[in-house]
């Protein structure tokens, strides 16, 4: 990869912890379906209003201050006159709050926050139109229902991942083609299982019952109804006593498989190479059944003070070279395949960009709301009972 990724620290249980709002945003309470606030989309782009004020995660915006070679804010400055200023948040839950000040003017939201954002009023959706670059991303990361609603796009897609299945190749002599290895009691991994630790794992024990009990009728793993979700719960219940570590910081899990304390479990890529680069003997694999996965999107302010410079920076943020430069950083496949032509030899074939197929196959990040989204209606257990559950399922 040309040099060590900084990727995020997600922590999910500290991001998707505002239920309240998130309630009051997409819940509807009573049952119905909230309304996505009318907010106006922009028609045209003129002249940059030189700033533009940004929430961001750590290694989206670096303008050489971390390493002098990486720096695509400078030429962004050169080439619009728009200066910026980044404000680094470590959760979704701090992007959701700063945000809502009014004294930002876009933010590089995943999955998890894009949902609270736009019902709550705080971004506007983009007219696509005036981002050049646009029409070369990804379709399959389109029109998704974490950064859209009834046709409207809210936002540009920026970098995406799979949390793919890790396993140490001494440990278990053959690849695994199931996630059987970290359910099963069973298992070679037993006592040796790795677990990402939030309650939007629940997803991950849904999408494994999507596959092997297929009475439960699960379509959505981020919409489960009562029944569903019990029967996710107790899978995690089960699979307790064969966790031996709960992993929010990838550098944690990255130590424990080198160690060899842990055989198999959840993973980023970036993870893998890491451990691979320091002689680890671990590989990679996605299941027959599939896995979770997170987008990122960048999404302007219903309130933006400097609207043409955000429009400017995500025209500048979907071109080749800069996806190219962010992607490699940070360790993530760029939204625009035509990243590749500038990346390292093997970099894109890692994260398998231009490869729909592999991505059609992931469930990405998505807050669990009421609303089912589809003939169910408000029958769907929202984040609170997740996030309850999941806090008794650790113990």
């Amino acid at each position: 990869m040309g040099r060590t990724p900084r990727r995020r620290t997600l922590q999910l249980a500290a991001v998707l912890s505002a239920a309240a709002a998130l309630a009051s945003g997409c819940g509807g309470g009573e049952g119905k379906v909230a309304a996505v606030p009318e907010v106006p989309m922009q028609q045209d782009v003129g002249a940059g209003e030189g700033r533009l004020d940004l929430v961001v995660w750590a290694g989206y915006a670096e303008n050489g201050s971390n390493d002098r070679k990486v720096n695509w804010v400078a030429p962004f400055t050169r080439a619009t006159g728009c200066h910026v200023a980044a404000k680094v948040a470590d959760t979704s839950d701090s992007m959701v709050a700063l945000m809502r000040t009014g004294r930002y003017d876009g933010v590089s939201a995943s999955g998890d926050a894009s949902l609270r954002l736009i019902y709550g009023g705080t971004v506007a959706p983009v007219n696509t139109g005036l981002v050049s670059g646009y029409d070369d991303i990804a379709p399959y990361l389109k029109q998704q229902p974490y950064n859209s609603v009834k046709g409207r796009m809210y936002g540009v897609p920026h970098g995406y991942g799979a949390n793919m299945l890790m396993y140490r190749t001494d440990k278990l002599q053959q690849r695994p083609t199931s996630w059987d290895v970290v359910w099963k009691p069973d298992s070679p991994a037993a006592g040796h299982v790795v677990a990402y630790d939030s309650p939007i794992y629940i997803a991950d024990a849904a999408l494994y019952l999507k596959a092997h009990r297929p009475d439960l009728k699960i379509r959505d793993v981020y919409a489960l109804d009562g029944e569903q979700f019990d029967a996710a719960v107790e899978l995690l219940r089960r699979q307790r006593p064969n966790v031996n570590q709960y992993w929010a910081n990838y550098l944690d899990e990255l130590q424990s498989f080198k160690s060899a304390d842990n055989y198999a479990g959840t993973a980023w890529q970036v993870t893998a190479n890491l451990a691979a680069a320091e002689k680890a003997p671990v590989a990679t694999t996605l299941p027959s059944e599939g896995a979770t996965g997170w987008s990122d999107t960048w999404m302007i302010s219903s309130k933006a003070q400097h609207p043409n410079c955000m429009y400017k920076w995500m025209s500048w943020m979907a071109t080749p070279r800069v996806q190219a430069q962010v992607a490699q950083w940070f360790g993530e496949a760029p939204a625009n395949p035509k990243a590749c032509a500038y990346t390292a030899r093997g970099f894109c074939a890692t994260y398998h960009v231009g490869d729909p197929g592999f991505y059609r196959r992931l469930a990405f990040w998505r807050t669990p709301t009421k609303d089912c989204g589809d003939d169910r209606g408000s029958k769907c257990v929202e984040y609170s009972r997740w996030a309850e559950a999941w806090t008794q399922i650790k113990g």
